[in-house]
């Protein structure tokens, strides 16, 4: 995109097709090439363009309108098979609702990014083994190996679906930004949109019971069922046709959480060490440990993904980057618990799990606590901070590919 704005800068006709083609990243790549054409009356004319919130909202062409359509009856469709095939619940839903979500969302972005058929086919046959895969391994409830495929599966999944955004740009470092970006806003609008659906079920099963109807049993096997599936789909749309709708609230979501989460964390820690507790004996006490470290890890990252291109205050750059550090200490203090558990009571699928996870996580938080400080310092450029964000997210895809189909081999399925 960036060269071919460069190379049409004297042909409106064309440039105006690019930037109807993907205007999301028109924008982006005009806002990196303007000071090279700053005080051009063509470039003062995009940029004013550009710098226009419409109040309307784009609905796409009907051809992509009815490739939502589609994607999202698939989805329904596929949601229903418990009901169909008389396939046990409890067997479907965690192999399968990953890969309802994010092979929607995957095909969606194939189709608007006109990707190669290489790349089609590899990401195709990616999900394609995923799901015969997961749904061939041994139906043992109590196979902890299972449990972890089913909870490293998204992650794998989610790594495909970044893969169709980046489309012919995977390397780049500003795209795989506004991947992690769009998965913030994305984030918001599905938040959003099951509020809203929230609130009509509400209405509608309040409304039928006043005339003494009661639907409930019809609602949730047929249109919660349905609907559920088609609330990402939807909300990828309309963030992708019109990130002026939210593009504004994620700034202002993380923002405002960094530094409650840090107050938070310090109060935490010390409370910890008052009330006794410790995650050494305690087991649930570790994983919910390690659920408040990966929450707080997410919240960074899309902290820095969102500063990532722009002026960084400097006091937000010393928050993320005491965050950053109060998290580090979270995360060793989890890890010397697991290492702990391992030395007394030996190595399980469990354990194996979470001292790689734990061990990622320090090594990426560590890269990130440097780069942070010499941003806050002033060393560095804030768009150093991101590039150790989105050079990392390989390794996490690499662990999660062990944990789905090597770890469950291992240990023999248990």
């Amino acid at each position: 995109m960036k060269d071919s704005i460069q190379s049409l800068w004297e042909n409106p006709n064309l440039l105006e097709k690019h930037y109807r083609k993907n205007k999301s990243e028109f924008k982006r790549e005009f806002v990196l090439l303007y000071p090279n054409f700053k005080g051009k009356a063509t470039a003062e004319f995009w940029k004013e363009r550009l710098s226009y919130d419409s109040d309307s909202i784009s609905w796409g062409t009907k051809k992509e309108l009815g490739l939502v359509a589609l994607l999202s009856l698939i989805s329904g469709i596929f949601a229903k098979f418990p009901a169909i095939f008389s396939i046990d619940e409890e067997f479907f839903y965690p192999r399968n609702t990953s890969i309802i979500v994010f092979t929607a969302l995957t095909v969606y972005f194939v189709k608007k990014n006109k990707l190669s058929v290489n790349k089609t086919i590899w990401i195709s046959a990616s999900v394609l083994i995923s799901l015969v895969y997961i749904n061939l391994l041994p139906n043992n409830p109590e196979s902890n190996t299972l449990t972890l495929a089913c909870i490293h599966l998204p992650l794998l999944l989610w790594g495909m679906f970044g893969l169709s955004f980046l489309g012919n740009e995977p390397h780049g470092f500003l795209k795989r930004l506004e991947f992690l970006r769009f998965n913030g806003d994305l984030a918001v609008m599905s938040g959003l949109l099951l509020i809203a659906g929230g609130l009509m079920t509400g209405i509608t099963l309040g409304l039928f019971e006043l005339i003494g109807l009661k639907i409930q049993e019809f609602y949730f096997q047929y249109i919660v069922i349905f609907g559920l599936p088609m609330v990402p789909i939807i909300a990828a749309f309309l963030t992708q046709n019109n990130p002026q709708l939210v593009n504004k609230v994620s700034p202002v979501i993380a923002k405002l959480f960094s530094p409650l989460v840090l107050v938070m964390l310090v109060v935490y820690l010390s409370a910890i060490v008052i009330s006794g507790k410790d995650p050494y004996n305690d087991r649930e006490f570790l994983l919910i440990f390690n659920l408040l470290l990966i929450g707080v890890m997410v919240l960074i990252f899309f902290s820095v993904a969102e500063s990532a291109n722009r002026r960084q205050n400097q006091f937000w750059a010393w928050i993320l980057l005491l965050l950053a550090i109060i998290t580090s200490i979270v995360n060793l203090i989890a890890l010397s618990a697991i290492i702990y558990r391992i030395s007394e009571w030996g190595f399980t699928p469990n354990r194996v799990a979470v001292l790689g996870a734990n061990v990622l996580m320090l090594v990426h938080l560590l890269i990130v606590t440097k780069k942070l400080l010499e941003s806050a310092m002033n060393r560095t450029e804030s768009s150093a901070v991101g590039q150790s964000i989105v050079k990392f997210i390989p390794v996490y895809l690499i662990w999660a590919i062990l944990m789905v189909f090597i770890l469950p081999l291992i240990f023999g399925f248990q």
